[in-house]
C-alpha cells in the first residue's frame, strides 16, 4: 500500500509540473506554503523543449500593502502566464518583482512585468546587462518556440539587503555569494519561509557557471545556522523540491565538497579534462536530476583553474 501511495504522489508531482507544448501552456499552478506565501514549482530536470525550459521555482508573497513576486521564469511567455496565475490567486496588486540572481530563468519573464518595478542586487543588474544577449541566444537554441518574443530585460532597481516591512509582514533580504557573485535570498520572518535562490539545490546537481566554491560553501554554512536556529523552517530552492530543515543545504554542500576534492586530486595526479570526465560519480548522487550533463559542465567550467593552480605550485 505504501509503495502505491508513493508512486501516486510521484505521479501527481510529475503532472503538476508537466507543460502542454501543443498549447504553449506552462500549466503554472501556485501552491500555498504558508499564509500569504505561494510557490510555483518547475520541473526538477535540465533545460529542454519538452519542459518548456521551466526548471525554476518562482513565488509570490501577498500582503495588505501589495504582492511581491520572486523570479519571473525563462521566457516572456512564462512571465505572462505567471502574471495570470498570480492574479487568479490573489486580488491585490503586484507592487514589486525581484530577481534573485543573474541567471536567465530568474529574469527572462521580466518583459511581462514592464509596468511594475523590477529589482535585483546591484552586481546582479550589471551581470544581467553584460550577459543577457548570450543568454537569449542559448535559450532560443535550447527551448525553441517557448522563447518567441523574449528579450533580456534586466531589473531596473537595486535591492538593498536588510530587514523591511511589506505591510504588516516582516521580511529580510540577505546577500550571500558563491553560486554567483551576488546571491539574494528572501526570508519571511512571519512564516519561516525562505526563498533561497541558487544558493541551495535539492535532488539536482548544482549549476556552476559563475561559481566560487569556497565562498559558496561558506554561505551555506551561514544559511544552515539560520535553519538550525529555527528562524527558517521551509526552504524554497530555485531548483528542486521545497523542503524543511537542512536537506537541501546538506546536499549542496556534499556535492561542492566532493567536487572540490575530486578536481583537486585529479589535478595533483596530472589527469587531463577528458580523463576527469570519465571518472565514476559516487552512487549517493545517482538519483539527482541532470547528473551526467551537469557533472560535465561543472568539470569543464572549473577544472582548468585547478590545473593552473597545480602547475604554479
Amino acid at each position: 500500500m505504501k509503495r502505491w501511495l508513493a508512486l501516486g504522489l510521484a505521479w501527481l508531482a510529475v503532472c503538476a509540473h508537466a507543460v502542454d507544448a501543443s498549447r504553449s501552456d506552462y500549466r503554472l499552478q501556485p501552491r500555498l506554503l504558508a499564509p500569504g506565501v505561494w510557490v510555483i514549482e518547475g520541473a526538477v530536470e535540465d533545460f529542454s523543449r519538452s519542459n518548456g525550459c521551466n526548471i525554476i521555482n518562482t513565488g509570490f508573497i501577498a500582503t495588505d500593502a501589495g504582492t511581491l513576486v520572486i523570479n519571473t521564469g525563462p521566457s516572456r511567455l512564462y512571465g505572462q502566464q505567471q502574471r495570470t496565475a498570480i492574479a487568479r490567486t490573489t486580488p491585490g496588486p503586484v507592487t514589486r518583482v525581484v530577481n534573485l540572481n543573474l541567471h536567465p530563468d530568474y529574469f527572462f519573464g521580466n518583459q511581462a512585468w514592464s509596468d511594475v518595478p523590477t529589482a535585483a542586487l546591484p552586481g546582479t543588474r550589471v551581470g544581467m546587462q553584460a550577459e543577457g544577449k548570450a543568454y537569449e541566444d542559448n535559450l532560443y537554441r535550447l527551448c525553441g518556440d517557448w522563447m518567441l518574443g523574449t528579450e533580456s530585460q534586466p531589473a531596473s532597481e537595486d535591492v538593498q539587503p536588510g530587514r523591511f516591512m511589506l505591510g504588516a509582514r516582516p521580511l529580510e533580504w540577505v546577500r550571500w555569494q558563491g553560486h554567483t557573485g551576488h546571491d539574494l535570498v528572501l526570508i519571511d520572518h512571519s512564516t519561516g519561509v525562505m526563498f533561497a535562490g541558487g544558493v541551495v539545490f535539492m535532488n539536482r546537481v548544482p549549476t556552476l557557471p559563475h561559481a566560487r566554491l569556497a565562498e559558496w560553501m561558506a554561505s551555506l554554512q551561514q544559511l544552515r545556522q539560520r535553519i538550525t536556529s529555527g528562524e527558517v523552517r521551509t526552504v524554497v530552492p530555485s531548483h528542486g523540491p521545497v523542503h524543511t530543515g537542512t536537506q537541501g543545504v546538506d546536499q549542496t554542500l556534499d556535492w561542492l565538497q566532493w567536487l572540490d576534492a575530486r578536481l583537486r586530486s585529479s589535478a595533483e595526479q596530472g589527469l587531463d579534462l577528458s580523463e576527469v570526465l570519465r571518472l565514476p560519480i559516487p552512487e549517493r548522487f545517482a538519483g539527482w536530476a541532470a547528473l551526467q550533463a551537469e557533472y560535465a559542465r561543472n568539470v569543464t567550467t572549473l577544472y582548468p583553474a585547478y590545473e593552473t593552480a597545480q602547475f604554479t605550485k
